[in-house]
């Protein structure tokens, strides 16, 4: 028999609040961490920021100082995961780390750029590019924390966050660890990556209020709102985790993935990418499509995206359940998106809710579902999270209550 994997700890840095009780609450208030930023060269844009930094008061000022913005996210993250799973009682060399980005460290390469232009070759800092790769919030987390078991970065675009938990899964049924941290991470907000994509067309050009901006499913979105953040969960084999007598919130169950394999940005219109990840995802929980009462969409708020995943979940059987996207209140943190939205996910286990989508007023005709508009007491047993990214990459996580399997 397979060994059984359990979420026991998680962690988050959000623009809705940082921990997942905070973040929880922030959810379930349906508050918006939106706001107005202003970017150099790009001007003032709608997004989401986190407002706190607790990198420099948790690791010292040097370790923050050799960490990017998302490495810090991802390791703050990721202690409070640790802190919330409570003592593991496990060697470090038997914990793996695995952690999606999709951006790694943007300022750093765009501050090592700006000095290589204006001050020549010899001025770039000897971190620049251990600081600004995509593996970078991986192995922040694994220095600073001191986890010496196996790791990974996905960098699967948006589906990175859901991609690492899914290869943290494997590390523990393939007996390589006893604990996986496992999430994602981004810090997009800098001027040439909101550049970039603002000229392909992903991000709203809406002038609406900060925070009615994010709209997915809603006739009237037009295009994603950046976030940034991180989110991050302990994963244990199960057996390990009853014996010190933790604390278990839900059985990570299944995943599946899949590549559309066709436009450099937009989804396959129909949906069959989408779907046979989550098909697979629930296969390999060994459910079924009606077994699934939740599911946290992807949706972003753009126009072709959000269609998209409403015929993916009509494909695969999904049509009946209860669905939200968060990213209406925590933005879109790409990397990030997948773990924290797996922590959202967890309400609807550990706290016998779903969290809601906001702004949904006007539901598009192609997205029928059991919209949850507001928090909704629920007591599902098993729930799925979606992310999907450029490239045509997609990711599927099941969870199940633990005491019902």
């Amino acid at each position: 028999m397979r060994r059984r994997v359990v979420i026991t700890g998680a962690g988050v840095v959000s623009p809705i609040g940082s921990g997942a009780s905070e973040f929880w609450d922030a959810l379930a208030e349906g508050r918006s961490g939106a706001a107005h930023v202003e970017l150099e060269g790009v001007g003032r844009i709608v997004a989401f920021p986190v407002a706190e930094d607790e990198a420099r008061e948790r690791f010292g000022q040097r370790d923050a100082r050799r960490m990017d913005r998302a490495a810090r996210f991802a390791a703050v993250a990721a202690a409070r995961a640790l802190e919330d799973a409570g003592d593991l009682g496990v060697e470090p060399e038997r914990v793996g780390v695995s952690i999606g980005s999709v951006h790694g460290g943007a300022d750093t390469l765009l501050e090592a750029h700006r000095t290589f232009l204006e001050r020549g070759a010899d001025r770039v800092g000897p971190l620049a590019i251990p600081m600004s790769i995509t593996n970078h919030p991986c192995a922040a987390v694994a220095r600073v924390l001191g986890l010496r078991g196996p790791s990974a970065a996905p960098a699967t675009a948006c589906a990175a966050g859901s991609d690492a938990i899914g290869a943290g899964l494997s590390m523990l049924r393939e007996g390589r660890a006893d604990v996986v941290v496992a999430g994602g991470a981004d810090a997009p907000l800098s001027p040439v990556v909101i550049a970039g994509y603002q000229r392909v067309g992903a991000l709203t050009p809406s002038t609406r209020a900060p925070e009615v901006s994010s709209r997915p499913f809603d006739i009237g979105r037009d295009g994603f709102v950046m976030g940034e953040g991180s989110g991050v969960l302990v994963l244990e084999e199960r057996e390990h985790a009853l014996a010190r007598g933790a604390r278990i919130y839900a059985e990570l169950a299944g995943y599946g993935s899949s590549c559309d394999a066709g436009h450099p940005t937009d989804p396959d219109a129909t949906g069959e990418g989408p779907a046979r990840a989550m098909t697979l995802a629930i296969a390999d929980a060994g459910l079924l499509a009606r077994d699934i009462g939740y599911v946290n969409a992807h949706a972003t708020s753009t126009i072709a995206g959000d269609i998209a995943e409403a015929r993916a979940l009509a494909r695969a059987g999904l049509s009946g359940a209860a669905v939200s996207s968060t990213k209406s209140a925590h933005g879109h943190p790409l990397g990030g998106a997948g773990g924290m939205e797996a922590v959202a996910t967890l309400m609807a286990f550990e706290r016998d809710m779903l969290p809601p989508t906001l702004n949904l007023e006007d539901a598009d005709p192609e997205a029928p579902f059991d919209h949850v508009l507001e928090p909704r007491r629920a007591r599902v047993t098993a729930a799925a999270s979606n992310s999907f990214g450029f490239g045509g990459h997609n990711a599927c996580i099941v969870m199940t209550r633990h005491e019902e399997r």
